[in-house]
């Protein structure tokens, strides 16, 4: 700012005619020390004539950059966590570093964030086995022992993952089955000893009930038929009708052969 300006001859910024260059390249500001305040200036220039010079406001490499999302997010599915591993979003030297912040919720849940972090690698612990997680990471540009202002963070594209079972839950899949199998078998064998005890009362309670004889169906179904008549009725003189009657013997003339054989 305090010193003259500076021609960037590592760059052909000079009677161009486009819009734009790019002069980062060259220059003893060369890269732009992300602490220095930066000016430029610019006019136009059309055969003989030539504008006056027109000035920027005031660049800031830390200030003014845009800073986007962590890079390369990889991110592996753990017993009741998510591991994941990113890179930053561009280098930088050593008066500034990034802190990482992890957006994530449980699908259709409420969306939590845990960080700062200063490493590249994030452990997200504590979460439900067995659930779709979904996440975005941020990246923020932290300058060291300077009070200046920081630029905004933008997040990375939404992930969803599912975390997988950890060392208890995966016990409890495998032992549920086996109680309720064993429960079966001690409540069949339980039944099995109580019926073989009370089987005579149980298929007394599960007898058929006894029926109600035709006649007394049709008196119930006519009550004002007298019930005997009604009985009379149903008897079938058929079945007291013979065809032929033979008497084989008779006390009486078994008695009187014997008299006469005296």
């Amino acid at each position: 700012v305090t010193g003259s300006w500076n021609t960037f001859k590592g760059v052909n910024c000079t009677d161009i005619t486009v819009t734009k260059c790019d002069f980062t390249g060259g220059g003893r500001l060369k890269g732009f020390p992300g602490l220095y305040s930066v000016f430029l200036r610019v006019r136009a220039r059309q055969g003989e004539r030539t504008s006056g010079w027109v000035t920027s406001a005031r660049f800031q490499r830390y200030c003014n950059v845009t800073v986007g999302p962590p890079k390369n997010i990889s991110v592996t599915p753990g017993q009741g966590s998510l591991i994941i591993h990113f890179s930053p979003p561009f280098d930088v030297i050593r008066e500034a570093t990034f802190g990482y912040r992890v957006h994530y919720w449980e699908k259709a849940g409420t969306k939590q964030v845990r960080g700062p972090f200063k490493e590249n690698s994030i452990v997200l612990d504590n979460l439900t086995p067995f659930r779709v997680y979904c996440l975005q990471m941020e990246a923020q540009l932290i300058v060291r022992d300077r009070n200046i202002c920081r630029p905004g963070p933008s997040l990375s594209n939404v992930s969803c993952h599912e975390t997988t079972a950890s060392d208890s839950t995966s016990l409890q899949v495998i032992l549920i089955p086996v109680w309720i199998f064993l429960f079966v078998v001690v409540l069949t064998g339980a039944c099995l000893f109580l019926f073989l005890k009370y089987e005579s009362r149980v298929k007394y309670w599960f007898q058929a009930p006894p029926n109600i004889p035709e006649q007394i169906k049709e008196y119930l179904k006519d009550p004002d038929e007298p019930i005997f008549e009604a009985l009379d009725m149903d008897s079938s003189p058929k079945d007291d009708a013979w065809d032929s009657v033979s008497i084989i013997s008779s006390p009486e003339k078994e008695q009187d052969d014997v008299l006469q054989t005296l």
